[in-house]
């Protein structure tokens, strides 16, 4: 039980790192209304971006990995908890990835738009 909440927990911090509010556009001459309309459709393009595909791909390749590094290392035993770990770390990177990728989504989609993104 404590496991699945732990990992939760990481997953949603990880993720919670890079946000598309944190995207940063010089406001000179800039219709604020107009932009957060079209921020509005370029967070929904970034809606396609596939995060929880890509947390359970990390998380499968790592749990291979972990696995094995465990075994060598450990047996058996190792095994296991060398699988548990690369699961939640791979997974955590995955989350990771995809979050980045939106932020990438919505700045491309801006700057497609005329706006200067700074950051």
């Amino acid at each position: 039980m404590f496991k699945p909440i732990m990992t939760g927990t990481v997953l949603l911090a990880l993720a919670a790192c890079t946000t598309t509010d944190e995207i940063i556009i010089d406001t000179k001459g800039v219709n604020m209304t107009a932009y957060a309309d079209d921020l509005a459709e370029c967070r929904t393009y970034a809606d396609g971006v596939q995060t929880q595909q890509k947390a359970t791909r990390s998380a499968a390749s790592g749990a291979v990995i972990g696995g094995a590094v465990g075994a060598i290392f450990g047996g058996a035993d190792g095994a296991a908890r060398g699988a548990g770990a690369g699961a939640v770390t791979g997974g955590a990177k995955g989350v990771n990835e995809g979050e980045r990728d939106k932020v990438q989504v919505v700045k491309r989609c801006l700057s497609g738009r005329g706006y200067r993104v700074l950051n």
